[in-house]
Formats: C-alpha cells, sequence, structure tokens
C-alpha cells in the first residue's frame, strides 16, 4: 500500500477534535500518523473502516516482536534512524552461547553466570537477555536436551541456532511456549520450520545469501499468514554488515518496505575479544535486534551493557534521581552535608566517591530536570536561591545540626549567593571533579573519618 499523506489520513478519521488521543486536533493526529510516530489505537472512536485501511498503513515501520514469557523483552517498533530524532525504543538483546559440545561442567558455569549476572549502573540492573544454543553435535537429542536444561536453569528464552530441521525441531518442541528463535530458515527449509515455529510458539529467525533473496522470503512467509520473523545477514565482513544494517533499516523507515521491516539477529563469531567487540558494538549501535557474544566474559559485558544503556536512553530525557537528601553510610545529625544536581551519573559517581573516602555524609539532590552540574547552572536550575529553596523544602535545619553545605567546585560563583539564602550555614566550595573528592575529603573533613 502506498504511504499516505496526513490529509489523506485525516479524511478517515472522526473529524471531532476530541483531544482524546492527546493531539489537538483530527488533523495533528493525523500528521502524526503519516509520520508514524503514532498508532491509529490511540483514537478511541476510529471506525472500522478507518482501521482496515489505516491498519497496515500507520503499522510501525520496524515489527514490533516480544520474545520470552517471565523474562521477556521485545525487539523492533522502531521508527527512526537516528535516536536524536524521537529515542530508540526496544535495545539491543544481549546473549551468550553455549555449544552442545562443550564440558558439562563449563556448560554449567555458563549457564549460572548467565542467571546470575548483573550489573548496576546509573542505578538500573542490567542483564543478559538469552542464552544462545549451537548445535555441533549433529545430535538431535543432545541439542534438545540442552536446550530444555538451559531453558530450565537460566530462565532466558533462547536463540535456538543449527541448520539441521530435524535438530531445530525437537529442540523447539522441548521448550515450547518459552517464546525462543528458531535460528535460522532458509529458503530451502522455511515452509517446514514456518510450522514449527508457529506450533511450539516460537518466533523465526530467516536467512539468505542476499537481501532480495531475503526479502522474497519474508514476504512469502508474511502472506503465508506467519508474521514473527527476525532478519539474519550472510555478511562477509564488518563493513559489510554495517552497511547491510543501515541499507536495510533505512528502506523500512524511509520507503516503508514491509519485507525488511523485522528486528535483526547476529551471532557474533569465535575471535579475538577485540574483533567480537568490534562486531558487537556495530550491532548494537547500527540497529541490532538480538546480538550473540560467543562466550561468557564480564570484562566484555561491561563496556557492551554500558553503550547499550547510553545508546537507548532518550537523549531528550536524561536519567534522573529522584529529589531528596540521600544517606551516604551512616550519617548522623554533625555529619557533613554535600549538594549536587540529579543527573543519575552526577549522583553515583559523587555518592560513590565520598563514600570510598569513608565518610558517613547527607547528600541533597535539588530537582534540577536530570541536568549535569555545569549545565543546570547554565540553565538557571542549579543557583544558589534553587538550592536554598529545596533545602527549606525538605526541613535540612531540623534534620542536621551541621551548618556547613559543600558545593561544587565548579560552580563556586553561587556561595555567595548561597550564602545569603541560608543565613547561618557556611557554604563551602568542594572539589571540581568527582576524581578528586576522596583526596578533598580526606584534607578538608579529615575528622569525621
Amino acid at each position: 500500500m502506498a504511504k499516505l499523506t496526513g490529509l489523506q489520513i485525516q479524511k478517515l478519521l472522526p473529524k471531532t477534535n476530541c483531544k482524546e488521543c492527546g493531539s489537538n486536533t483530527c488533523l495533528a493526529f493525523a500528521m502524526k500518523l503519516a509520520a508514524q510516530k503514532a498508532e491509529l489505537s490511540e483514537c478511541p472512536y476510529a471506525s472500522d473502516e478507518a482501521k482496515q485501511i489505516l491498519g497496515a498503513a500507520s503499522e510501525p515501520p520496524v515489527k514490533k516482536i516480544q520474545i520470552g514469557t517471565d523474562k521477556a523483552f521485545s525487539l523492533g517498533d522502531e521508527t527512526v534512524l537516528y535516536r536524536h530524532e524521537k529515542t530508540f525504543v526496544n535495545q539491543t538483546a544481549m546473549a551468550i552461547n553455549v555449544n552442545d559440545t562443550d564440558a558439562a561442567a563449563d556448560i554449567d558455569k555458563t549457564l549460572r553466570s548467565i542467571k546470575e549476572y548483573e550489573l548496576d549502573r546509573v542505578g538500573e540492573l542490567l542483564s543478559i537477555d538469552a542464552v544462545c544454543v549451537t548445535c555441533k553435535s549433529g545430535n538431535a537429542a543432545t541439542f534438545a536436551a540442552l536446550c530444555k536444561k538451559a531453558y530450565e536453569v537460566t530462565g532466558r528464552p533462547l536463540v535456538i541456532n543449527s541448520t539441521d530441521v530435524a535438530q531445530l525441531t525437537a529442540a523447539a518442541e522441548a521448550v515450547k511456549g518459552s517464546r525462543s528463535i528458531l535460528a535460522s530458515a532458509t529458503p530451502e527449509t522455511a515452509e517446514t520450520l514456518v510450522k514449527v515455529a508457529a506450533g511450539n510458539g516460537h518466533a523465526l529467525a530467516v536467512t539468505a545469501p542476499d537481501l532480495n533473496a531475503l526479502t522474497a522470503l519474508t514476504a512469502k512467509i508474511k502472506d503465508a499468514g506467519f508474521n514473527d520473523l527476525i532478519l539474519q545477514y550472510q555478511t562477509g565482513s564488518l563493513s559489510e554488515l554495517f552497511q547491510t544494517n543501515s541499507i536495510a533499516r533505512r528502506a523500512a523507515l524511509k520507503d516503508s518496505f514491509k519485507p525488511l521491516g523485522y528486528p535483526t539477529l547476529h551471532i557474533v563469531p569465535k575471535s579475538s575479544m577485540l574483533e567480537e567487540s568490534v562486531v558487537a558494538v556495530n550491532e548494537i549501535s547500527k540497529y541490532g535486534g538480538v546480538c550473540v557474544l560467543p562466550s561468557f566474559d564480564p570484562a566484555q559485558l561491561v563496556p557492551m551493557m554500558s553503550l547499550r544503556q547510553n545508546m537507548y536512553t532518550d537523549p531528550q530525557k536524561p536519567i534522573q534521581v529522584e529529589p531528596k537528601l540521600y544517606e551516604i553510610g551512616e550519617p548522623t545529625k554533625d555529619s557533613p552535608v554535600f549538594v549536587t544536581t540529579n543527573f543519575s551519573l552526577t549522583y553515583f559517581i559523587v555518592s560513590g566517591e565520598i563514600e570510598n573516602s569513608g565518610l558517613n555524609a547527607w547528600l541533597v539532590i535539588p530537582e534540577c530536570e536530570g541536568m549535569s552540574v555545569l549545565t543546570a547552572w547554565a540553565a538557571g536550575k542549579f543557583s544558589g536561591a534553587a538550592i536554598a529553596k529545596f533545602c527549606k523544602s525538605i526541613d535540612l535545619d531540623n534534620k542536621v545540626t551541621t551548618r556547613e553545605i559543600v558545593i561544587p567546585g565548579y560552580v563556586a560563583q553561587i556561595s555567595g549567593e548561597l550564602q545569603e539564602c541560608m543565613p547561618g550555614w557556611k557554604v563551602v566550595v568542594g572539589a571540581q571533579e568527582a576524581s578528586d573528592m576522596e583526596s578533598w575529603v580526606k584534607a578538608v573533613y579529615s575528622k569525621y573519618l
């Protein structure tokens, strides 16, 4: 179906301007639908005719697919090429591979590590999303048994990886209902594996030698009535993978080319940690749906998880912590008082440095709309008057007996204003860099250590 304009879509809407969809007029809502920044379901009065005509036209250009049950995650549902345009929605799922020929002890260790792994970064717990089980034994029973074990031990959905129909069928039945991914169907095996995936409640990864063959395959499968598809590109180099990811996403978003409008799967081949990491970085930053790392290595996972978190944070809505008075350690009423902004990264770095110094202290976090210290100061959100007003709102005078408050060194210029706005308090200019906080604390507040 040709892409409809906002005016064409508006003719199919009720034209009541009820505002219940969140837009001021039906025309404004139609423009959002045309730009694929809204869904028709948001209009409570859309007619059956509008739903029939606009349903397909208003679908997200990259189909949303849910993987897993208890530890579920979503793929696709993306509407932009660049995160600053709106934001990316469903982050790249990270999976770890195990082979059915690995030593039993190694398999057990890897599965336990996957289940227990958590990375606490700026207040968010990051974990591994899925397990990839690869058949190298050639034995369908062995492969299916490991798939069942991996699912039961970790509780994560699987990427069931094999080129053999019988092996994939046995494994799919062993973890029926887990909403895992069968990887992968080819033009020769697709007809059979579609039935296997549908019958056991799984998504199906499809692959072909080139994009032309792949698009023909996805269109054929969709026309047959199965649409829980994931694309697995066959590329010969990192540059080709980068290019293919970009071409497919652009075709889906800009040209509304439905045969490429699906999330992707990439299994990173075993090599050096550097080469593996570069490929994984490409997947995270260039539209990857599921990225499978060849082994479990926390040293590799930390930068990958951190990059993913940064990529999928809304750039227009910085991560922030709740504005309030925080306890660092076990402070008493006469413990020192520090102040900084509610940007999550700033809070966790500053609180961590204070804690590392061995100091028990209070940390005042006023509302700064998630901005960093200098940005908040420049925007007028971190001024002496604003800090004093917040301290009054939390009744700081009655919660502590100390009358010294430490401000970040980079905003020393607000010390005079803060002093005037907080009578009886002494404003202390602290370290400029958070990395200098520990040495500054030991030099200035050694009596509290």
